[in-house]
């Protein structure tokens, strides 16, 4: 059986995130039938309808990599009760011109590390409201709300941290795998 590529897209771009310390996590504990890549969602200009149809590399890049993955995982940290403008600007890249929506029924699920036990509750929500618009097929159980401040210490996640993980990271590749 082949492996999945799993793109993971990560709204957090800051270097001391806690959500690309998360991914480096998810890379270093993966035991599932999947592999784990990312892009740098910095790089993609604001999504604008006047270049849409002739858009600069970071963006063909981008679309590229949306193309090849078998699924999508979104990490995102929680703004303001939503999810960061970077990770929309992605999703809006991806899903134009809306009948070239890259999305349209693609594996997906929505992870996201705070320093409190639900802090991207309100982040994952909106963003599930988003993939459902774009006929994602989302995995909602199990739901994964990172807390950072209990689960992860200078040196990567604690034990416990581990096992859910990979258990969460085989409940992925059980779903994609299932469509």
């Amino acid at each position: 059986m082949n492996r999945l590529k799993v793109l993971a897209l990560i709204g957090g771009i800051s270097k001391d995130s806690l959500n690309k310390r998360l991914y480096h996590e998810l890379v270093k504990h993966n035991t599932a039938n999947i592999v784990l890549q990312t892009c740098e969602l910095s790089t993609l200009p604001f999504y604008s309808q006047d270049i849409e149809n002739n858009p600069p590399e970071s963006v063909v890049h981008f679309q590229g990599l949306v193309k090849e993955a078998d699924a999508v995982l979104f990490i995102t940290p929680e703004y303001n009760r939503s999810f960061p403008g970077v990770l929309k600007n992605a999703i809006d890249w991806g899903s134009r011109p809306l009948q070239n929506n890259l999305w349209r029924r693609k594996p997906a699920a929505i992870i996201g590390a705070s320093l409190g036990k639900i802090g991207t509750f309100g982040a994952q929500q909106h963003l599930k409201n988003v993939c459902c618009f774009l006929d994602m097929n989302l995995m909602h159980q199990p739901e994964f709300y990172f807390d950072a401040s209990a689960s992860m210490d200078a040196t990567g996640v604690v034990a416990g941290s581990i096992e859910f993980i990979q258990m969460y990271l085989s409940k992925f590749a059980e779903f994609c795998e299932g469509l």
